[in-house]
């Protein structure tokens, strides 16, 4: 049965799926798989494939935020996907995290809605262990300058660039301080919600995401440049994916 937002049914499906935000990535995305082709777009979701060593693979958006993310989670798990891996930006939190590094997020702190409605708030959002390792590996291959740790995810950008002006300014700032002193890396739209999505569905996801820029650094007198080059997450991405396909291959031939 073809999926109502998305636009896809089983004949379209894959084992892994890479999932932007924004529609626009796709493409750039599946031009780094054989046999690129688009697949079905409606709304913001947006669907190419590809192949990778012979196996199919999805690049479907989810759009802004978790509600959206959720629902292209929820249909690409009804049409057979089991991996998925996010590639997105985000802003760093932690000093040591700079504007064109990777962060792969091990977990992330709960400061959306959509995920409420999957789990109670007792309960982490935590990336696949099997996932997170193959895009480690695949960012140390690659030579990037990487980091793993948890990200924090918000539904609201403008609540997070401009918490001042918000009546719950009070809140948002002194949050945004205990972020920073427990370490999170970064913070960003997306991840908390898929993470706790796919432990419902009981899917496997991780997250890659390439760092736009630092506000803390920033304030703090650093001027490195902004950087809005999305290839480094897109190459780990990829290389992860291989990596999970051939330890899945691997696995059948024992």
């Amino acid at each position: 049965m073809k999926q109502y937002h998305i636009a896809l049914d089983e004949k379209d499906t894959a084992d892994y799926c890479i999932l932007p935000g924004d529609p626009g990535r796709c493409e750039k995305i599946a031009r780094y798989l054989s046999d690129p082709h688009f697949v079905a777009s409606n709304r913001e979701y947006t669907t190419w494939a590809g192949t990778l060593d012979g196996g199919r693979v999805l690049v479907t958006s989810t759009g802004i935020g978790g509600p959206s993310a959720a629902i292209a989670m929820e249909e690409l798990c009804a049409i057979g996907v089991k991996t998925f891996i996010r590639v997105g930006t985000c802003g760093g939190i932690n000093m040591k995290v700079k504007a064109s590094d990777v962060v792969i997020a091990t977990g992330a702190v709960r400061y959306d809605g959509t995920g409420r409605e999957y789990a109670p708030i007792e309960f982490p959002a935590c990336a696949d262990f099997g996932v997170v390792k193959a895009l480690a590996d695949s960012a140390q291959e690659l030579g990037e300058r990487w980091h793993t740790g948890i990200v924090q995810c918000k539904d609201s950008f403008y609540g997070q660039h401009s918490p001042q002006r918000m009546p719950v300014s009070y809140e948002l700032l002194n949050k945004w301080e205990a972020w920073k002193r427990l370490g999170v890396l970064a913070s960003e739209m997306e991840s908390a919600t898929l993470f706790v999505v796919a432990s419902a569905l009981g899917v496997r996801c991780g997250s890659v995401l390439n760092v736009i820029w630092n506000q803390e650094r920033k304030a703090a007198g650093y001027t490195e440049p902004d950087d809005l080059d999305t290839e480094r997450g897109i190459r780990v991405a990829v290389g992860a994916v291989r990596k999970l396909m051939t330890e899945a291959q691997d696995n059948r031939g024992q």
